[in-house]
């Protein structure tokens, strides 16, 4: 996908294979750095539409291992894209030449909220076909409201999906208690 662009595709299997492909490609690079490797996002929900971008979380229990690792990741087409420390690293995989991006990789701390989030929010919507539904909705507005601006489609959802982050965490702690 076009940096910066916006749309949606319906589910496709081809995501999980390609999550599992990068999955596998990290734990190889990463072996003990990483304490999990999981695919998020919007593509790792069967049910809705996506853009179509694998994003994967790598949670660490220390940052400095894994940006140690840069040279051999970028190896392996893994690039560094930026540091937002204390909430995540990001890398990203794609064609750089035609400015286009496949996968972001979101380096966070093991068991912040960061982790809890993206693992209870897919988690969530995959046990939820209605708050799935009220997501996929405003992902498609803002997708028809803002094609060609990636910031402003991203803005955009920040309150459904807020909203939907309390109902995750509060599902979470049910399925925990039970």
């Amino acid at each position: 996908m076009k940096r910066g662009t916006v749309y949606l595709e319906p589910h496709q299997s081809e995501w999980e294979i390609a999550a599992e492909e990068t999955i596998s490609t990290l734990k190889n690079i990463l072996g003990s750095i990483a304490a999990d490797i999981q695919h998020i996002g919007s593509t790792s929900i069967k049910t809705i539409s996506a853009k179509p971008i694998i994003d994967i979380a790598v949670a660490v229990n220390n940052y400095e291992l894994i940006l140690s690792k840069r040279d051999v990741l970028e190896k392996a087409d893994i690039v560094f894209r930026f540091d937002e420390r204390p909430e995540q690293l990001l890398f990203v995989m794609g064609d750089f030449k035609k400015d286009t991006r496949s996968h972001h990789i979101h380096v966070v701390l093991y068991g912040s909220d960061e982790w809890n989030n993206y693992i209870n929010f897919r988690d969530y919507l995959n046990s939820n076909m209605e708050a799935a539904r009220e997501y996929e909705a405003v992902k498609l507005r803002l997708s028809e409201q803002y094609p060609d601006d990636r910031i402003a489609y991203t803005d955009g959802k920040q309150e459904v999906i807020n909203k939907l982050l309390e109902e995750a965490r509060i599902w979470k702690s049910k399925q925990l208690s039970e």
